[in-house]
């Protein structure tokens, strides 16, 4: 068996929460579908919508909310865009 030379092998718990969400901010981003009626909470100030809309939230590694379509695929396209690397969230 190899040893994983990396010093935080031994200790999954080395980095900290607060470190732990900052990771991949601004490089990695993922997908969620949401409703409109969730769109306040995600993006306050956005304008009325109808209820019960689908939508796409493109949102940052952190949870931060990066954009909404309509579209799944214009939410791909403009993480590609701006060179985000897409992440399953399960």
């Amino acid at each position: 068996m190899t040893r994983d030379p990396h010093p935080r092998a031994d200790n999954p718990r080395a980095l900290s929460p607060e470190v732990f969400a900052q990771l991949g901010t601004g490089h990695v981003g993922y997908l969620r579908q949401i409703s409109s009626d969730d769109l306040h909470r995600l993006f306050p100030g956005t304008p009325e919508m109808a209820r019960g809309l689908r939508l796409w939230a493109l949102l940052g590694a952190d949870g931060n909310p990066i954009l909404v379509s309509d579209s799944r695929e214009a939410a791909i396209a403009n993480a590609l865009e701006t060179e985000l690397i897409m992440v399953s969230v399960h």
